[in-house]
């Protein structure tokens, strides 16, 4: 069929001549230099029917250069001196209409109406507990973090701004889908693809980026296309709540606002690799891809490398972005190590591995290596970071310096904050086996300064513990060895047992509360604490009780040595006076004790009336008519079975007694 523009030059003459003037007389008409109405309306804005033409007539010019390069290479006269002033506008003029076409159709992404639930890998804990303050808050008890149960949502479809596009993966306008990166990224089911512009305003982006490429106007495409859908972009960024912040910067801020940067990053990575980026390679390459089958030398790449169209336009937009975007990851990857991150550091960790596939399909191209490289360097050191602050944990575990007892014995901060953070450590098993792979080593050359480190044989533990499990016994290990030296603050040693009987008996009920921790520990290594805790307690039992009940023997009662021959009542009122003394202050001083576990005291308390009151109750028996039969007995025998009864139920309350027992016999 005939040109409707070459029917047209006919129409005024013949020839190729006019064919060319035609066009020429086309293009010039839009040029905006000159052309006020040209400067006030855009082609591509109006009436297809001039659409048409005006690409006709460009490629008339361009044909028409064509033909005058092969026929006169050298010549530089004749039909040709206009026409490459005249490419010069309609390339200007083209380029124009393609950016106010990308401009019509950028806008940020919705993330506030546009959400899709996704399940997270594991549930998200911190720990905002931090290690400095046991030395000077030690009586303060630190709080059990609830674990983070929400689930990560993720953007999946963008606000075209005008319509005409559609959400999810469905069929592409105006671009050819047969390439293999478009196989592979189908394959990866995370990745959620959208229409970020309609399919007639891409087809006119394709009409107009061949004729730019044509015409040896592929830079200038490129760098337009490349600044309009990157600042497109950014403001998505910006919708997601992701700052421009330099390493230093990100560096710099406190933890508490660094914690919800990371929780933000996190989900906003999400969006950014399998919706925001995916949808802008899909894009570049339904305007670009398939135009020419020669390669380019990409404006965002080094001069040595190459790239198809469409990779390069796709780099050109996005490769900022996606720095700055992973510029905050290895930031927190070289941030300084504590263990208040750890957990942070893990969910960074694991997002960004479970990204990395994405990443690769999304960047699958050689000039893209620069960011995947960046990506996996960045998984490499978060792991490293990890490992260094269960490293720092253990040193800081074993180094703790408070020296302040705790009031009544109870659990020491130290071992609330441990036993929550190991808990909160097994929640991250699957991640830390991986990452943990070397045993914890006990050599005194591990621990600077002048520490004296516990030994502990790990070789008598079941073969099966894995490097992660030996590290959790020996932070248990070195917290015993800790509170060891903290119980050796305590005056009284009954205190110092029961002490480390609360203390010991934490420890396995919180092991024995989380089946993830307790699968790591082993029944073996559990065992052994049980047995640890039940000697505190039977040692307490002995320092204090051994001495009440010596008040109730009867060896140095009787008298000519023989039982049936008579009492010595001097000696038997120095018994009951001793017995008196001696209980009266047990009772005053161990109600102010503490044992917090209900079920761990009640069973102290029955097993300290189990041995008290059948003694007491066999002595009084044995011995009460010898002390009523004399003057004043009230003033030996001041507590009957009962009150006894009474007065070890007010024990470990954590509260002074505000009666004197003898008034409730008397009562």
């Amino acid at each position: 069929m005939e040109s409707p523009l070459r029917s047209e030059a006919e129409d005024g003459g013949s020839g190729e001549e006019k064919v060319v003037e035609t066009a020429e007389k086309i293009i010039l008409r839009w040029d905006s230099t000159v052309s006020e109405e040209a400067r006030d309306k855009m082609i591509f804005s109006g009436d297809r029917h001039e659409v048409d033409r005006y690409l006709r007539a460009v490629d008339e010019i361009q044909r028409s250069l064509h033909s005058l390069a092969i026929s006169s290479p050298s010549s530089t006269v004749g039909a040709g001196d206009r026409n490459p002033n005249t490419i010069q506008i309609a390339m200007a003029r083209l380029e124009d209409e393609f950016r106010n076409i990308l401009l019509s159709h950028s806008s940020a992404v919705d993330s506030d109406s546009l959400l899709v639930d996704t399940p997270r890998s594991h549930s998200q804990s911190s720990s905002r507990d931090h290690f400095d303050s046991f030395s000077t808050a030690a009586a303060a008890e630190v709080e059990e973090e609830e674990v983070d149960k929400e689930v990560e949502r993720e953007i999946l479809r963008f606000d075209s701004g005008h319509g005409g596009g559609s959400s999810g993966g469905g069929e592409r306008g105006g671009g050819s889908t047969s390439s293999s990166s478009r196989r592979s990224m189908r394959s990866t089911t995370s990745i959620r693809e959208v229409d970020l512009i309609p399919s007639d305003a891409i087809a006119d982006l394709r009409s107009i980026a061949e004729r730019m490429i044509a015409a040896g106007y592929l830079r200038e495409c490129i760098q337009v296309y490349g600044s309009v859908r990157k600042s497109s972009v950014d403001a998505s960024f910006r919708s997601l709540g992701i700052e421009k912040l330099s390493i230093g910067d990100i560096q710099r801020l406190e933890w508490d606002a660094l914690e919800n940067k990371i929780r933000r990053w996190i989900k906003a990575a999400k969006v950014c690799i399998r919706t925001l980026f995916a949808s802008e390679k899909r894009l570049s390459e339904q305007i670009f891809e398939s135009l020419n089958s020669s390669t380019v030398t990409a404006p965002c790449s080094s001069p040595a490398s190459s790239s198809s169209y469409s990779e390069a336009c796709f780099l050109e937009t996005v490769k900022g972005p996606a720095m700055q975007l992973f510029n905050f990851a290895e930031a927190i990857s070289i941030s300084r190590r504590s263990p208040e991150k750890l957990f942070k550091i893990l969910d960074l960790h694991d997002a960004l591995a479970e990204l990395l596939p994405d990443i690769d399909v999304v960047f699958e191209s050689k000039t893209a290596e620069s960011i995947r490289v960046q990506a996996a360097e960045i998984l490499s050191r978060l792991a490293e970071a990890a490992r260094g602050i269960l490293s720092e944990f253990e040193n800081a575990v074993l180094r703790e310096p408070s020296r302040v007892p705790v009031p009544g014995g109870t659990i020491h901060p130290l071992t609330r904050y441990v036993m929550n953070y190991i808990s909160l450590i097994s929640d991250y098993k699957q991640t830390l086996i991986e990452l943990i792979v070397s045993r914890p080593s006990s050599s005194v050359s591990r621990y600077p300064g002048e520490l004296s480190v516990p030994e502990f044989d790990f070789s008598e533990l079941e073969e099966e513990r894995t490097p992660l499990a030996l590290h959790l016994i020996w932070i248990i290990v070195i917290l015993e060895f800790n509170l060891e030296g903290k119980s050796q603050h305590y005056r009284d040693t009954s205190l110092a047992h029961l002490f480390m009987m609360n203390n010991v008996h934490y420890i396995v009920q919180k092991i024995k509360g989380s089946p993830e921790l307790r699968a790591l520990i082993g029944d073996e290594y559990l065992k052994r604490l049980t047995g640890k805790f039940r000697l505190a307690a039977t040692s307490y039992q002995r320092a204090t009780w051994v001495k009440v009940l010596h008040c109730l023997r009867d060896e140095g009662l009787h008298v000519s040595g023989s039982f049936s021959s008579g009492v010595s009542k001097s000696v038997l009122r120095e018994r009951f006076k001793s017995f008196n003394a001696i209980f009266d202050e047990v009772h005053r001083t161990q109600a102010t004790w503490l044992v917090p576990d209900t079920q761990l005291r009640e069973e102290l308390r029955i097993s300290i009336a189990e041995k008290l009151l059948p003694a007491y109750r066999s002595f009084l028996g044995r011995f009460r008519s010898h002390i009523e039969s004399g003057r004043h007995p009230e003033q030996y025998i001041k507590f009957s079975w009962e009150d006894l009864d009474s007065a070890v139920l007010d024990l470990f309350e954590g509260n002074p007694v505000t009666q004197h027992l003898r008034k409730r016999s008397q009562g």
